[in-house]
């Protein structure tokens, strides 16, 4: 049992990698850099670029070794914290678990092309109208998003479960009284 949790853990942050590098190289190999062009008409739509900063290129113009310190430092650090808490707590929900193999492949992905390139591609962009719109992003961001999507999702269902046995747990006591 203690096996299949390891393998899957460690196959799932490997899948989330993969896809995005492979996505990557695709991009890099078949779109010409900078360039612009529809996927769902105007709403989704593949751009080309090499990203030297975090989210929306926040911090690429810091000075080397503060961006060293957040882009690639920090980063670490979480992710090493992460990777342990996921093995060594093993009374963790399937959903926190999804949530969290996706968060640390996603981040590993994406300073994995910082560590050897200096810079991320980005390629996908949303743009619903109005506010409704994304910075361009690639496969690692949404592995990470997705991931917090889960672990939003783990957090209300834990809580609503927390909920019902306070009151189940109120409704005993009230009959023992």
């Amino acid at each position: 049992m203690k096996n299949k949790r390891t393998v899957f853990i460690i196959l799932f942050i490997v899948f989330n990698i993969a896809i995005d590098q492979i996505s990557k190289v695709i991009v890099e190999n078949n779109v010409v850099r900078g360039s612009e062009a529809n996927i769902l008409g105007e709403y989704f739509t593949l751009h080309y670029v090499k990203n030297a900063g975090a989210f929306l290129g926040m911090g690429s113009d810091f000075n080397p070794i503060i961006k060293t310190i957040l882009l690639l430092i920090l980063p670490i650090v979480v992710l090493v914290f992460v990777l342990v808490h996921l093995f060594r707590d093993k009374t963790m929900d399937r959903h926190s678990l999804i949530g969290f193999c996706c968060v640390v492949g996603g981040g590993i992905a994406n300073i994995y092309d910082r560590i050897l390139y200096g810079e991320v591609t980005d390629f996908l962009h949303i743009d619903l109208g109005g506010p409704l719109k994304t910075g361009i992003f690639n496969i690692a961001d949404v592995s990470v998003m997705t991931g917090m999507g889960f672990l939003l999702l783990a957090n209300f269902k834990n809580k609503k479960i927390e909920k019902t046995k306070h009151i189940e747990t109120e409704n005993i006591e009230e009959e023992l009284s």
